[in-house]
């Protein structure tokens, strides 16, 4: 939602000034501008792209429009999660969470967490990192390690599409120029024509490089570190997740682990301490 504000305030922000100035609207559309510009830009966008890029590309900015899925609320669900995973864990042994962690959507305990159970990523990440403790193939230290090693990775495939849209934002301002080079070459062919004939396609010209430099850093740049938070964002849930599994796994108390990855948690969406203390009571009140 803030990104649609943002860009709505973007275009009020430069057509209202242009039009305080005494321009009108219309001047500035020009379709063969728009096609030269954004045909441009697509191509050189598609040629750097791997397809599977493109894709997680278009995900990332459908995901900008859908507001942040990784805020207190889910922050507060997942505490409440490990928490009654790990207190089942120490009460009744690893064994006994195990269908939980094979079945997470058929689980009683993941599905009533539906801001956690609906997020395949956290789900993903959540049977990855408890699946060798149940096993017993790790120890802290190299869970720990495993789970750095993966947490980096996701990170590196989310530049990807942030470093290609980031490179489209740069080649606009040129692709802009481009534009309006070719506005100039029509001109130069009716340079002997009426002068408001030429005034229009000199107004066209220019409205070429306006809109490639409006496009690279009101929309497109502003979009790649919307993108980059957006990773970001992940990157420290799905850490706070590690933190609190590693703390359970050096025989910390299951309440000690999870005010472990609290304190480990972003400042804005970490709950405070009476906070998380209310949540744990309210789970410490859910039938076995």
């Amino acid at each position: 939602m803030l990104t649609v504000v943002g860009f709505v305030v973007v275009m009020g922000s430069v057509i209202g000034g242009f039009m305080m100035a005494g321009g009108h609207v219309g001047a500035l559309i020009h379709p063969s501008e728009i096609v030269t510009i954004g045909g441009s830009a697509l191509g050189a966008l598609i040629v750097m792209s791997p397809m599977h890029v493109l894709k997680d590309l278009v995900r990332g900015i459908l995901g900008t429009f859908k507001g942040n899925p990784f805020g207190r609320r889910t922050y507060e669900e997942l505490f409440q999660l490990l928490y009654q995973l790990f207190r089942k864990a120490r009460r009744e042994g690893l064994l006994s969470i195990e269908p939980h962690m094979t079945n997470p959507h058929e689980s009683a305990i993941f599905n009533r967490y539906s801001t956690i159970a609906h997020n395949h990523h956290i789900v993903d990440f959540l049977k990855g990192a408890i699946g060798p403790v149940i096993d017993g193939s790790v120890n802290a230290s190299q869970l720990a390690l495993l789970l750095d090693v993966e947490i980096k990775s996701g990170e590196e495939a989310h530049h990807a599409p942030t470093g290609i849209l980031s490179k489209t934002a740069d080649g606009l301002p040129g692709f802009g120029i481009v534009a309006a080079v070719l506005g100039i070459v029509v001109t130069m062919e009716h340079i002997g024509g009426p002068v408001e004939e030429i005034g229009h396609k000199v107004g066209a010209a220019l409205v070429g490089t306006f809109l490639g430099i409006l496009h690279s850093y009101g929309f497109i740049a502003p979009l790649v570190v919307k993108l980059e938070m957006m990773g970001v964002n992940e990157a420290n849930l799905l850490k706070t997740i590690a933190l609190a599994i590693t703390s359970f796994m050096n025989d910390m108390p299951p309440k000690v682990a999870v005010d472990a990855a609290r304190r480990g948690s972003p400042p804005d969406v970490r709950p405070s301490a009476a906070r998380l203390a209310e949540m744990l009571k309210e789970v410490d009140s859910y039938p076995e």
